[in-house]
């Protein structure tokens, strides 16, 4: 996990903010496709694993903000998106079908990262809430 959130600084500094964040989203994706256990562990209620909420909210939710912020910055990609909400997208996209795990979330993360992409030239009226912006009608162009 400490390499995960450790990478993104040196993505940052290597590539331009859209790349770097769509290379870190990757390596997070291996990180969890890796660690299967982990996911049941952080919602097992197990004192034994009470700690590891917070670690990956200390550790992973800073480092994605980062690369994030750099790239919507950047105008690469959209605003109004939550760090959190990417970091649960990835896990839950690396339990795909039986045997296909690696290949399929490599797939679908990639295909996140390009609708993150979507809308990064319009301004998206974050006080909506998330149903209401998928609702909403794409500017004309």
């Amino acid at each position: 996990m400490d390499a995960c959130a450790d990478a993104a600084p040196d993505l940052a500094s290597k590539y331009e903010p859209g790349e770097a964040l769509a290379r870190w989203m990757q390596r997070y994706m291996d990180f969890v496709a890796t660690k299967r256990g982990l996911a049941a562990a952080l919602h097992s209620g197990d004192p034994a694993h009470s700690a590891l909420p917070g670690y990956f909210d200390k550790r992973l939710r800073p480092a994605l903000e980062t690369l994030l912020e750099a790239a919507v910055a950047a105008g690469v990609v959209r605003q109004g998106i939550a760090a959190d909400d990417l970091l649960r997208a990835v896990a839950t996209l690396c339990h795909g079908p039986h045997g296909e795990e690696p290949v399929y979330a490599r797939r679908m993360v990639e295909l996140l990262v390009d609708g993150l992409r979507y809308g990064a030239s319009t301004r998206i009226d974050s006080s909506l809430k998330p149903d209401a912006r998928r609702n909403r009608k794409a500017p004309a162009k």
